[in-house]
């Protein structure tokens, strides 16, 4: 997992310049030049990953999906309210497309704030 951040952080930082003769190298079959090492060092992740050679081992995958499982039985117990009262089954059913307008609205924004925000933690420089 440390490699493919490693192998992410190298691309961001790398100069949009350098990339470009990169990608126009790998284009022309008859004069590719030889890999310098920094484009050796970057994995390429076209391979599937099959089950025998996964990227985590089988506790932490087991813990995830335990913690998966979870946050699905709290989402289906707040979509299921037990006995609610008819005054809050009236307001949930009001604010239900409400909440879905203001997602919809505002949503796209904090996830790019976020994770601009990260990225901008990741490589040490503000994007």
């Amino acid at each position: 997992m440390e490699e493919i951040l490693a192998s992410i952080k190298r691309v961001i930082a790398q100069d949009g310049t350098a990339a470009a003769p990169a990608a126009r190298a790998r284009r022309a079959p008859s004069a590719e030049p030889a890999p310098t090492p920094e484009e050796e060092d970057v994995l390429e992740l076209d391979d599937p990953v099959t089950e025998e050679s996964g990227l985590m081992s089988s506790d932490v995958a087991a813990a995830s999906r335990e913690r998966l499982a979870a946050l699905s039985a709290i989402r289906q117990r707040t979509e299921a309210p037990a006995d609610a009262g008819a005054l809050e089954a009236v307001v949930r059913d009001m604010l239900r497309p409400m909440l879905k307008d203001w997602l919809d609205e505002h949503l796209p924004e904090i996830v790019e704030q976020l994770v601009t925000r990260e990225i901008a933690r990741i490589t040490g420089r503000s994007l």
